[in-house]
């Protein structure tokens, strides 16, 4: 019996990938759960020898005066008699026959193991391919369910969902697939792996696995964007300036990266210098269009890319695509123009701009003339120092003429005229003299 236990404790931990610690705290368990459907509700516990498989049972009963409870419970006496230092109420070890289990206890002790062993492997699952998240995995296609493909890993069955499938992909059971580890979750069933191929580092991955620069970080991949079964565009850089960053994932006569496109089966593969410069960038991300120039907007992080006409369909791509995950993978807003419409909007802009300035000369030239005409406006209807005499309240023509043939032909000269000086211009009386000098000086004051 001995023998066999170790014999089965050593199948059961190389079947389920398990240590064999695990396996004996296993069978521990469920000898301790059968042991107390046969010798009742007390404190057992249980030792496997890991070497010979020898098991030793222990019952841990109470010290206490006088027995209620056999099965639980020792008197002081008969404890001390084989544990002298066994006190009241303590408890004693005793060693209890591993043998005559019934029906219930055996089932119960196989329930335990199975319960145990598929937790203990579970949790080896779940630790090891939580440590795969982000790497590649080989494994066979064991079925086809509900749009899904379900994967043999070896120790686990991993699951392919439709959503992490590359269109126009189809697989046969017996299948050998490699594929990206996205999660794993735990779930009641156990742990489940789920796999992708449409995820854009699953190219990365495989770049690394091609180009030793890479995985020696030599290489650094900058950025990935794909859209799976069709285009994917990768960007790399160089930690070494004598190592070409692109020659380096192409390889020779493009041997690497023919093998990343046959696991891709077939699809395009863009290879993009990174550069720090946006419009360097950009223009190389548009590859394999040519593009003849790069204008940027910092604030919006928006572009503007010219190519020649005949670039212009090839920097788009079918339906956009080409466009839009350079857009994606430089992280700008990127719109293209052909040389000829570039130019055509040049010309509507100086156009725009010809005629905006004639507009606003004409504006200035409406407001200078505005300002002439308010100024002279102003000056007719507000009274001065330089204001015809016939302007003054009580001088007529005549009186203005005497006035200016005296030498007084302004209105300040009259308001700084004496009594004397006004009453000795002829034809000009007490009285009037007076009003004349009043008015003249009000008109200076306002």
């Amino acid at each position: 019996m001995s023998q066999e236990l170790v014999q089965v404790i050593d199948q059961i931990s190389k079947e389920k990938g398990i240590s064999k610690e695990m396996v004996i705290e296993a069978v521990e368990s469920a000898l301790v759960s059968a042991a107390k459907k046969k010798h009742g509700a007390q404190r057992i516990a249980v030792q496997i020898d890991p070497k010979r498989g020898d098991i030793i049972m222990y019952a841990y009963k109470k010290v206490v005066a006088e027995v209620v409870n056999p099965d639980e419970e020792i008197t002081l006496e008969d404890a001390q008699a084989l544990f002298p230092d066994a006190l009241l109420d303590g408890e004693v070890p005793l060693q209890i026959e591993f043998h005559g289990f019934g029906r219930i206890a055996a089932q119960t002790a196989r329930q335990v193991i199975v319960q145990k062993v598929r937790e203990a492997e579970r949790d080896v699952i779940l630790k090891e391919f939580n440590d795969k998240i982000g790497q590649l995995v080989n494994g066979i296609v064991l079925r086809h369910e509900k749009g899904a493909y379900y994967i043999d890993l070896g120790k686990t069955e991993a699951v392919l969902p439709a959503r992490e499938q590359v269109p126009r992909e189809s697989y046969r059971r017996g299948d050998r697939v490699r594929a990206y580890v996205m999660e794993v979750r735990d779930t009641s069933k156990g742990p489940q792996v789920v796999l992708s191929r449409a995820h854009p580092d699953f190219v990365s991955r495989l770049f690394e696995m091609e180009v030793p620069e890479i995985y020696e970080n030599i290489v650094e991949v900058k950025g990935v964007v794909r859209e799976a079964g069709d285009r994917t565009k990768i960007a790399v850089s160089s930690k070494e300036s004598q190592v070409d960053p692109v020659g380096a994932c192409v390889g020779m006569k493009g041997s690497r990266v023919q093998a990343v496109v046959r696991e891709l089966r077939g699809e395009k593969i863009d290879i993009i210098p990174w550069s720090a410069d946006p419009r360097i960038f950009i223009a190389k991300a548009l590859s394999p269009a040519v593009v003849e120039k790069v204008g940027v907007t910092e604030e919006d992080r928006s572009a503007l890319a010219v190519v020649a006409d005949s670039q212009l369909s090839l920097a788009i791509g079918k339906k956009g695509q080409n466009v839009r995950l350079a857009a994606k993978l430089t992280g700008w807003k990127i719109d293209i123009l052909s040389e000829s419409e570039y130019d055509q909007e040049r010309q509507k802009e100086r156009e725009q701009e010809i005629e905006a300035a004639i507009v606003e000369e004409t504006r200035k030239m409406a407001e200078e003339t505005e300002a002439a005409e308010t100024l002279e406006a102003e000056a007719a209807a507000a009274p001065s120092a330089e204001s015809p005499l016939m302007s003054i309240e009580g001088v007529g023509k005549k009186t203005a003429e005497q006035l200016a043939q005296a030498g007084y032909d302004t209105v300040a000269k009259v308001a700084a005229m004496t009594d004397e000086d006004i009453l000795a211009v002829p034809g000009i009386g007490e009285k009037t003299a007076q009003k004349i000098l009043v008015a003249a000086r009000a008109m200076l004051k306002s």
